[in-house]
């Protein structure tokens, strides 16, 4: 009995193990596109402060005090926009 209680024991660490590498490498692969997403994002900001003139950069420290309402802009600019659905017309015939 005790060893069907240690190969269940070992069954279910051997399990966890798995789950845990694979959540890791998952982890790794959503890490590397964040690094690679934030560098894409930190070359477009220099490249916009570049071509922005001083009167659009004097505006951004009063962005810059309140951080919550550039993050949420932020968050709506890298979604991309859903395509609008055009509505069904329903299926009449005349008679």
């Amino acid at each position: 009995m005790k060893n069907r209680s240690r190969k269940t024991k070992d069954l279910v660490k051997s399990h966890l193990m798995y789950a845990v590498r694979e959540e890791v490498e998952v982890l790794k692969e959503q890490i590397k596109e964040l690094v690679e997403r934030n560098s894409l994002l930190e070359r477009e900001n220099a490249l916009l402060k570049s071509l922005s003139n001083s009167d659009q950069l004097s505006q951004l420290p009063a962005q810059q005090a309140n951080p919550g309402s550039t993050s949420q802009q932020q968050a709506v600019i890298a979604q991309p926009p859903q395509p609008a659905q055009p509505p069904q017309q329903p299926n009449v015939s005349s008679a």
